[in-house]
């Protein structure tokens, strides 16, 4: 794909949605964090309704710490792998509470340190929370990129590190945010929905649904 498809291809996803963010809610860069570490292998939609009491009775990590693992298991045992889950987020808890003033921290290094953050999330918090122009890559970004495409790449790291340079720098921070809503809704795994999908024409998938 060249560089003028892909230029028109974000200027489409711009002028359809200028503010796109994340699905997950969160008044916080805590909560958006829990929110992110609950969705692995999870919709946004079950997250979301785990986490609007879970935030109720604790929206700090010491809040968290005080609800106890137990206490945090009972809140999201909705949401698959919520055992593991929930252990993380103490864990992490912790660690906040214990080496960063209870705040979240901002650079890559000190986020993937904690307990059920890898890469992806914390491309998820720098991007969304902090404002920094990173793309993390899930499997919708992954099958958008390779199946349209605009940055093939034969895993995550490949793609992540193919967008980053084939994305125009002006859209970049938004451009997690508006492939994985595409992924999400319109090409999807099964089917993709070609018929009403904007970028289509620029798209160079070679089955295409009519």
């Amino acid at each position: 794909m060249n560089k003028a498809a892909r230029q028109a291809i974000f200027e489409r996803f711009r002028a359809a949605n200028p503010h796109p963010t994340t699905e997950l809610e969160h008044k916080s860069p805590f909560e958006l964090l829990i929110a992110v570490i609950l969705s692995a292998q999870a919709t946004d939609k079950g997250v979301n309704l785990a986490t609007k009491n879970l935030f109720r009775l604790a929206d700090s990590p010491q809040k968290m710490l005080d609800l106890g693992l137990e206490g945090l298991k009972a809140q999201v045992r909705t949401i698959g792998l919520y055992q593991a889950k929930s252990k993380h987020i103490i864990e992490t808890c912790k660690i906040l509470s214990e080496k960063h003033h209870g705040e979240v921290p901002k650079t890559r290094e000190e986020l993937e340190a904690l307990p059920g953050v890898g890469r992806k999330t914390a491309n998820v918090i720098l991007n969304t929370a902090f404002g920094v122009p990173v793309i993390a890559v899930d499997t919708h970004i992954f099958r958008v990129s390779n199946r349209t495409g605009i940055a093939p790449g034969k895993n995550v790291l490949e793609v992540e590190k193919a967008l980053m340079k084939a994305v125009p720098a002006e859209f970049r921070h938004d451009a997690h945010h508006w492939l994985i809503l595409h992924g999400r809704y319109v090409c999807k795994a099964r089917k993709p929905e070609c018929p009403r999908c904007i970028i289509s024409d620029l798209c160079e998938y070679k089955g295409k649904t009519i």
